[in-house]
């Protein structure tokens, strides 16, 4: 587990290396329609859009969706499509998906606003946390800065999923050099459910995607 004392510096390689995947990827993202993206998401409602639904062998919470960043549920969905996230399910589903319906689901979920970002307003965030901050924001809102695709809101999500999440990163399961990085610096499945714990527990606007919800 790292230190305060080093904190700073993996904070400013961090953001280095998150601007200069920033840079790569500029231009790269399509329009979404998200009057299209609704019809379009029929096939997850089963799923993304049921209250407490959880995701078997192993057992959690499916991520709550609406109001995530648009940028990265088409980067999900991509990883999910290319099998660098292994999720039989989501891979069956991705797979069916074109860019632009990618886009349009991703734009309808969004909403018509990206989630704007906030600090932690004073109090202290667990060191748990110190390497998540730079691109996730110390509430989890994420930062003011340049980075496509902007990283996920995770203030408001399911603390078990996140907990599966950052797992996957840390076994290599999810292939992403920078969340591998992040995740193992988190040295005992205790800082796992510490950070996790801490981000789901933030206020947010995160929620789940009923045909309902706006």
């Amino acid at each position: 587990m790292l230190g305060r004392s080093n904190g700073g510096v993996w904070l400013v390689a961090t953001m280095t290396v998150c601007f200069s995947l920033s840079a790569h990827a500029a231009g790269e993202s399509k329009s979404g329609d998200a009057a299209l993206g609704e019809k379009k998401f029929y096939t997850c409602y089963g799923c993304h859009g049921t209250e407490d639904y959880k995701n078997a062998y192993p057992e959690y919470s499916v991520p709550r969706l609406r109001h995530q960043t648009a940028e990265y549920i088409v980067a999900a969905l991509q990883e999910y499509k290319t099998g660098e996230r292994p999720h039989a399910t989501m891979h069956a589903q991705a797979v069916s998906l074109s860019d632009q319906d990618m886009a349009d689901i991703a734009a309808y979920l969004q909403g018509p606003q990206a989630v704007k970002p906030a600090s932690a307003g004073g109090h202290t965030p667990p060191v748990q946390v110190t390497t998540c901050v730079a691109c996730h924001g110390d509430v989890g809102l994420g930062v003011d800065a340049p980075m496509t695709p902007k990283p996920p809101i995770l203030a408001g999500q399911h603390a078990d999923y996140l907990v599966q999440a950052l797992g996957a990163y840390k076994n290599g399961r999810r292939k992403n050099a920078i969340m591998a990085g992040m995740a193992a610096s988190l040295a005992s499945e205790r800082d796992v459910e510490v950070a996790a714990s801490y981000f789901a527990h933030q206020p947010s606007p995160l929620a789940t995607a009923t045909t309902g919800s706006k």
